[in-house]
């Protein structure tokens, strides 16, 4: 399956029992949500996937999983985030391997690689498989800005074909397509952020709060591509206070007590992060539980 790099990708969360084991017959029911919905792909293993904690055999039996339950309706994405270029080239192999139609990367972790060093490692990583590689651009994260540059000598790679856009600055879509015209096709990857930059002519949009409400996710991305502006705004203000959630540090928490309300989730996460308590729990809920009374219909 090629992978066309548009639509609405969600970035999943990974589902845990409260004995801190996979959840997967809850991961396959928010799945099944999210296919109801009309998404166009799925990530996992990102931010929101708590990567960096799960263990690789827990990654790959996720993808593995996902893959099946798919059954070719839409590609199975798996996000890299690695401190070892040999690391990434061997996850790269073991995602396809697994199923995998697609690969998202980050740059390398723990080390702030400079300019060459980042494009080395990508070129790397692409050079050692053929699947679809989109790149995940998060300096504010992250810490290591992915520069017009890099993406110029990157452009020989033909399987990284696309950018996670998550700068947090609108104009850099301007400036991407500007400068490379459609060759890297433009997801945005900030929730607060995503009508505007499908409106400078972003392609996609992977996704945080689909997870909980993949419905009005996928309503927004496609009233908006096909410019019914007032009825994409009339969803998206409703939409707005729920998508800052995205966009806090403690998005993962967030994210999984309104999947939790809506229904598809737990707000079960893994330690380090905590579920939460007191006054910072009773204020999300209080968002989430304002955003589904008010929730427009669609």
């Amino acid at each position: 399956m090629a992978i066309e790099w548009k639509g609405v990708f969600p970035a999943l969360t990974t589902k845990f029992t409260s004995s801190d084991q996979l959840d997967f017959p809850l991961f396959e029911k928010n799945l099944h949500a999210q296919l109801d919905a009309g998404v166009d792909g799925i990530i996992l293993g990102g931010t929101l996937g708590e990567a960096s904690v799960l263990s690789n055999d827990e990654k790959f039996d996720l993808v593995k999983f996902a893959v099946e339950k798919t059954n070719g309706k839409v590609p199975v994405v798996m996000n890299i985030a690695e401190g070892s270029t040999r690391e990434a080239v061997r996850q790269a192999a073991e995602a396809k391997k697994q199923g995998a139609k697609g690969l998202m990367m980050l740059p390398p972790m723990r080390y702030k690689s400079d300019h060459r060093e980042t494009v080395t490692y990508f070129k790397t990583v692409a050079d050692s498989t053929d699947l679809p590689i989109m790149i995940y651009n998060n300096p504010v994260d992250y810490k290591i800005e992915v520069t017009l540059d890099m993406f110029a000598e990157l452009v020989d790679n033909k399987n990284i074909q696309a950018v996670k856009e998550s700068t947090r600055d609108v104009s850099n879509v301007t400036r991407m397509i500007k400068r490379f015209g459609n060759r890297f096709k433009i997801l945005c990857g900030v929730d607060t952020l995503a009508m505007e930059e499908l409106l400078m002519g972003a392609d996609g949009w992977v996704a945080g709060l689909v997870c909980a409400f993949p419905n009005e996710t996928v309503a927004v991305y496609r009233l908006t591509k096909e410019r019914k502006i007032d009825e994409a705004l009339k969803i998206y203000r409703w939409f707005l206070t729920l998508l800052e959630l995205d966009i806090h540090p403690k998005l993962v928490q967030y994210i999984k007590l309104a999947e939790q309300e809506t229904g598809i989730g737990s707000e079960n996460v893994r330690a380090p992060r905590l579920t939460l308590t007191g006054e910072e729990r009773k204020q999300v809920l209080n968002i989430i539980r304002e955003g589904i009374k008010t929730r427009p219909n669609i």
